[in-house]
C-alpha cells in the first residue's frame, strides 16, 4: 500500500513538474512575442523620427536663408539661388482638390451601384475592373495622360469649357487661357482616376456592412433609392467613407510620376486650371538629380518637409473628425 502511495506521489510530482515546465515555456514565448511587438512599434517611431530629423537637417540651410518667406514666395530661380515654395504648394493643393471633388462622388455612386443596384452577373467583373485600376503603375497613367488624355482635352474638352463659361463670373477665371492640354486640370483628372479605386473599394466594403433590415425598413416606408442612400447608408457608414476619402487624399497629395508627365512643371501660380503648374513631389522628382549647390538641394528637401507636414495635418484632421463622429455615434 505504501508503494502505491509512493508511486502516486511521484506521478503527481512528475505531472506538476511537466505542467510547470509548459507554463514556463508559454510565459517565455509570450514574453518574446510581447518584446517583438513592442520592438516593431518602437521601430516605426524610430523610423518616423529619423525621417523628420533628416528632413529638418537637410532643409535647415534653405529655411535659415529664406525664413518664412520661403512658404509665400513664388520665385524659383536656380541661377540666382532664389527659391520659394508657393507654386508647388499651390499646385499640390489644387490638383488634390480637383481629384477628390471628382473621385469621391463617382466612387460613392459606383460603390452603391455595386452593392444595391448592379445585376449579380455584372457585380464581380465591374468590381475586378475597379480594383485593377489600383494596380496600374503611376508611370503608365502618366504616359497615357500625356499622349492620349491631354490631346483629347486640348482638342475637345478645354475649348468647350472656355466657350461655355466665357461669360460666367468666377468660372471664366478658372477655365481661362489657351487650351494647352497639359496643366493642373489634367493632373487633377489623372489623380482622380488613380484615387477612384481606393475610394470605391473602401466605400463598397462599408456599404456591404449596413444591416439589410435598415434598408428594407426604409424601402418599406416608401423611401426611394436615393433617400435610402442619403438617409440610411451614408449616415451608417460615415466613418468608413471619411476614412476612404482621407486614404485617397493621401495618395493624391504624394503622387509623383503621373503628375510630372501632365502638369507642365511650371513654377508659377495661376487661377486658371488650364495653366501649367507644378507640385511638391513633381518638383523634387524633376530637379533633385540636377540640383547643384547646397542651397538648391536644401530647398528641395524643404519642399519634402512641407509635404510631410501637409500630409500630417490632413491625417490629424481626419483622426479628429473620426473621433468626433464616433463620440456622436
Amino acid at each position: 500500500m505504501s508503494d502505491l502511495a509512493l508511486k502516486g506521489t511521484n506521478a503527481a510530482a512528475a505531472e506538476a513538474a511537466s505542467r510547470s515546465a509548459v507554463l514556463r515555456r508559454l510565459r517565455l514565448t509570450d514574453s518574446v512575442f510581447h518584446g517583438l511587438t513592442r520592438g516593431a512599434s518602437l521601430l516605426v517611431l524610430a523610423l518616423l523620427s529619423g525621417v523628420i530629423i533628416a528632413l529638418v537637417i537637410g532643409a535647415a540651410p534653405a529655411l535659415g536663408t529664406f525664413g518664412f518667406s520661403f512658404l509665400f514666395d513664388e520665385s524659383w530661380n536656380p541661377v540666382t539661388e532664389r527659391f520659394g515654395a508657393l507654386a508647388p504648394i499651390y499646385g499640390t493643393l489644387v490638383t488634390s482638390a480637383v481629384a477628390m471633388v471628382i473621385a469621391v462622388p463617382v466612387g460613392l455612386m459606383i460603390a452603391f451601384f455595386l452593392t444595391e443596384l448592379c445585376p449579380p452577373v455584372l457585380r464581380r467583373p465591374i468590381g475586378i475592373a475597379i480594383e485593377l485600376l489600383a494596380g496600374i503603375p503611376s508611370i503608365i497613367y502618366g504616359i497615357w495622360g500625356l499622349f492620349v488624355f491631354a490631346p483629347f482635352l486640348q482638342s475637345h474638352v478645354q475649348p468647350f469649357l472656355i466657350g461655355a463659361f466665357e461669360n460666367v463670373p468666377v468660372m471664366n477665371v478658372l477655365f481661362a487661357g489657351p487650351p494647352y492640354g497639359i496643366g493642373m486640370l489634367t493632373a487633377g483628372l489623372i489623380l482622380a482616376i488613380m484615387v477612384l479605386p481606393f475610394v470605391t473599394s473602401i466605400s463598397r466594403d462599408v456599404f456591404d456592412a449596413v444591416p439589410p433590415v435598415l434598408k428594407e425598413a426604409a424601402y418599406g416606408l416608401g423611401c426611394t433609392t436615393w433617400e435610402v442612400f442619403r438617409n440610411v447608408v451614408l449616415p451608417f457608414t460615415r466613418v468608413g467613407v471619411i476614412g476612404g476619402f482621407m486614404l485617397g487624399l493621401g495618395r493624391a497629395l504624394g503622387e509623383t510620376m503621373a503628375v510630372t508627365f501632365v502638369i507642365g512643371n511650371a513654377h508659377h501660380v495661376s487661377a486658371s486650371l488650364f495653366a501649367p503648374g507644378t507640385t511638391i513631389s513633381a518638383s523634387i522628382a524633376n530637379e533633385f538629380t540636377e540640383a547643384v549647390g547646397d542651397l538648391y538641394t536644401s530647398s528641395l528637401v524643404a519642399l519634402g518637409l512641407i509635404l510631410f507636414f501637409i500630409t500630417f495635418i490632413v491625417l490629424a484632421i481626419a483622426r479628429y473628425m473620426l473621433m468626433r463622429l464616433q463620440q456622436k455615434g
